[in-house]
């Protein structure tokens, strides 16, 4: 079938507030080597999206300046050297920008296959979550099992996907979240504690749960106070792994647990990184965690989901925290 001239996406201008958003209509990408163009069916939505809209998180070169890092759809066009994925295929990919679209272009080693028993909705949720958790949490982390694990934010979609992955791997899972409804939703997800952080101190009550031993592992993207809080929380040995500053990226901090229980502080961001390593993240998800996602031990939960046009509406949920789960944009769906 003849692919159109043009598609709708969504456009941000030159960045602002939510309502700078609107559906323009423009021309498909063209495939370099090695990429396929989806029909989106659905787009995620997650943090850094709100961020670049805003004017605080630049693409890197070469990517689409249309938002959007995670897409599921049907294979439109391939290019010439792609032999992996044939036109018809329906896939969700990790995308480096350009998912809030009809059509976007997707390097091919970055797509993989809807893992069976979900639908191509939440499979489009998987692919910015889990290559962030696989990689920062299992790889960069290496957290494993018999170890314990804190999470902050666990119900959004980096938050539900750690608890899942970590509890499907054999760790204990503590992690904090905002209200009463949410520390249930988390407990339902798998989580073995979970410290409601408006009503506890949650550095005190993890120390007073791990019988003053601490986590062996932590997954940040709060920064800001919780530094210095996550390194004190942390047993011999521990790594706390920084992949966000929903708060201040500059803090003072006493570096002391650092040498005295030879702590490991690390982050990483995924957008930038080659397209070999989120190749490599790509294989090793398909090969160790979607056979999990088939047996039901790990998944997604989606909150909401929006059309194209309401993308103003689903930023501002997205920046009101009041969600549990993923928000999703509807593109071309079912």
């Amino acid at each position: 079938m003849a692919l159109p001239a043009t598609m709708q996406y969504v456009d941000h201008g030159t960045g602002g507030s939510a309502e700078c958003m609107q559906v323009k209509q423009g021309p498909l990408p063209q495939l370099k080597a090695g990429e396929v163009l989806v029909e989106v069916a659905y787009a995620g939505i997650n943090r850094p999206d709100v961020l670049q809209r805003a004017g605080k998180y630049p693409p890197p070169p070469g990517a689409s300046p249309v938002l959007g890092l995670e897409v599921a759809g049907k294979i439109a066009a391939k290019a010439d050297d792609v032999t992996q994925w044939n036109v018809g295929d329906t896939v969700c990919a990790l995308t480096s920008g350009g998912g809030y679209a009809e059509y976007c272009a997707v390097h091919a080693s970055h797509c993989l296959p809807i893992p069976q028993g979900l639908s191509i909705e939440e499979a489009a949720a998987l692919p910015e979550n889990y290559f962030t958790v696989w990689s920062n949490v299992f790889e960069r982390g290496a957290l494993k099992a018999g170890e314990s694990f804190l999470v902050h934010g666990g119900s959004g979609g980096i938050g539900i996907t750690a608890i899942q992955l970590a509890r499907a791997f054999g760790a204990t899972v503590y992690t904090t979240v905002g209200s009463a409804e949410k520390v249930a939703a988390v407990k339902k997800l798998g989580a073995d504690v979970a410290i409601n952080y408006h009503e506890q101190d949650w550095a005190k009550e993890l120390w007073a749960l791990t019988n003053k031993q601490g986590v062996n592992c932590i997954l940040d993207m709060v920064g800001g106070p919780y530094v210095e809080k996550n390194l004190r929380s942390l047993a011999m040995e521990g790594r706390l792994v920084q992949i966000a500053f929903l708060q201040a990226p500059k803090v003072e901090i006493d570096c002391t647990p650092i040498m005295v229980k030879r702590l490991v502080f690390t982050g990483s961001t995924l957008r930038p990184q080659s397209i070999e390593k989120k190749a490599a993240i790509a294989r090793a998800l398909r090969e160790k965690v979607w056979p999990l996602i088939e047996a039901k031990k790990a998944g997604t939960l989606i909150h909401s989901t929006f059309t194209l046009a309401e993308a103003p509406q689903a930023h501002a949920l997205m920046e009101a925290s009041s969600h549990i789960g993923k928000i999703m944009l509807k593109v071309k769906g079912e």
